[in-house]
């Protein structure tokens, strides 16, 4: 009897869904499934997740995803994931059982903490150490927060009953039964307790988080074929696989494009928008308001990139879908803009939970301006859908004057890329041309090249470079005076976004 064909499967696991995709050696899927779980918002600015929820929906999906293929977990080759990264979850290593809900990277609840953090530590010494500037965006604030607030969790973790992870961990000890608690660079180097220039936790900051280290995942490279342990046989797997890639899923994005010589740039276009530029071996510190951050890691050694993120994208298209009713689907907010030429001057600043790349204002909240009695939902969609691409042109502005270069191209994947509408705009607001792959999975592709370059299913990710070719291009038409007059729209737009937490 002829068994299939062999697989990678990537376990992508995001802000508001797990899926599961199985690659064959030639790049296809060869079948995938997806769960959405919820998103929890007990007070404004707090964003939490149940990360038991997050458990059942990967084991549900990896079930689904085999057998829609027809496959069984003895096929499967081997394991990568790919995960939200800052989210921040605690738990009892000897039950599993989650200690708090997770709270998520969207979560604005630790402001002061952050200000505090670089109170303690310093501005400069805080970039210098971590590639990243003070903010509610990751990890170390998170766990404080939990530490401080949840009842008896500091004692707890002192007593080695109480494990820190972000989500990679998390999936990561569950599906190897509890034997591996370990992260990797890429998401690490997310939590403000990692020192970039000794790829290692930083004695420092855990003192100034009040973190006890014996909480901490061990560190691992992104690829490696034993590091990681492997699934256990009564798991969703039903199997042992080795788990050889873990890797964060902005990361992912660019492997998975990939995008690994200096100066390539892609965006992931998903809950926010993420933009990312390879910058080689050496981490290229940022003057502009981005992150510093570990592009991927091997036995070959560490690459870099810098970062530039935007915490609402498409999560504004779903606001306008759910909380407004605009429509019925993402689609149908695309189709009401699409029935007007232009937003007629309205402006929206999706500022929900502060800002990020390039501003960093926690204190920014959402505004629209412009509003007219013309103006009507047709052009609140539109500016919906304009307000990604206005975000991700200041990001790529900022990139280009710390990388000291142009950009000749943006390529681009994530759920809002087949939305022409949205890359036409992108392309005439950057003036430089957008290109749609083939395959927009890039986040699941790049775990699974992380896990397949690690147990030799590939030989190198030039073997996929066919999946990732050009399946559209838009070419900017927009005159250089409408660009000018549109981003001075969105820039007195964004300004007064600020300060409206004090």
């Amino acid at each position: 009897m002829n068994r299939p064909a062999r697989v990678i499967a990537a376990i992508d696991q995001g802000t508001t869904s797990s899926r599961v995709l199985l690659f064959d050696r030639r790049g296809r899927i060869r079948g995938s499934a997806q769960r959405e779980h919820r998103q929890i918002t007990p007070r404004p600015g707090w964003v939490e997740h149940d990360p038991g929820e997050i458990r059942d929906r990967v084991d549900e999906v990896i079930v689904a995803a085999l057998r829609n293929a027809g496959l069984a977990g003895a096929d499967v080759e081997a394991v990568g994931i790919t995960n939200q990264r800052e989210t921040t979850v605690v738990w009892d290593p000897e039950t599993g059982d989650p200690l708090a809900p997770a709270i998520v990277w969207q979560d604005t609840r630790t402001a002061a903490l952050a200000r505090e953090l670089e109170r303690d530590v310093g501005a400069r010494a805080l970039r210098e150490r971590t590639g990243l500037p003070a903010a509610t965006y990751f990890s170390g604030p998170k766990l404080r927060w939990l530490l401080e607030n949840v009842d008896g969790l500091r004692e707890r973790a002192r007593a080695g009953r109480a494990v820190f992870g972000t989500v990679d961990s998390w999936l990561v000890w569950n599906l190897t039964g509890g034997e591996v608690h370990r992260t990797d660079p890429t998401n690490a180097c997310r939590t403000q307790m990692f020192d970039l220039r000794t790829l290692d936790w930083s004695e420092e900051l855990l003192d100034a988080l009040r973190a006890p280290r014996r909480m901490l995942p061990a560190l691992a490279p992104s690829s490696h074929p034993e590091a990681w342990g492997r699934t256990t046989a009564d798991g969703p797997f039903g199997a042992r696989v080795p788990i050889t890639g873990v890797i964060g899923d902005q990361q992912a994005a660019l492997l998975g494009q990939l995008r690994r010589r200096p100066g390539e740039t892609k965006c992931t276009y998903g809950t926010g928008a993420f933009v990312l530029m390879h910058t080689g071996r050496e981490p290229v510190p940022s003057k502009a308001g981005l992150l510093t951050t570990v592009a991927y890691a091997d036995g070959a050694g560490t690459e870099y990139a810098l970062e530039g993120s935007v915490a609402v994208a498409g999560s504004l298209v779903q606001w306008l879908r759910d909380q407004l009713g605009f429509a019925d689907s993402a689609a149908g907010v695309e189709a009401l803009a699409l029935a007007v030429e232009d937003s007629g001057g309205v402006v929206i600043v999706p500022a929900f939970s502060g800002l990020f790349a390039p501003w960093w204002r926690d204190d920014a909240r959402g505004v629209i301006c412009g509003l007219t009695r013309h103006a009507d939902r047709r052009h609140l969609a539109r500016a919906a859908i304009e307000a990604s691409a206005f975000q991700v042109r200041e990001v790529i502005l900022a990139m280009a004057a710390d990388a000291g270069a142009s950009m000749p191209e943006l390529r681009v994947d994530g759920g809002m890329t087949v939305s022409d509408l949205l890359l036409a705009f992108q392309a005439d607001i950057l003036g430089v041309p957008v290109v749609r792959p083939r395959c927009l999975e890039t986040t699941a592709l790049g775990a699974a090249v992380a896990a397949g370059l690690a147990c030799g299913f590939w030989d190198s990710e030039t073997d996929l470079a066919g999946v990732v070719a050009e399946e559209a291009r838009f070419e900017p038409r927009m005159s250089r005076e409408t660009r000018r007059e549109r981003m001075s729209a969105w820039r007195r737009a964004v300004e007064r976004s600020f300060d409206w937490v004090r």
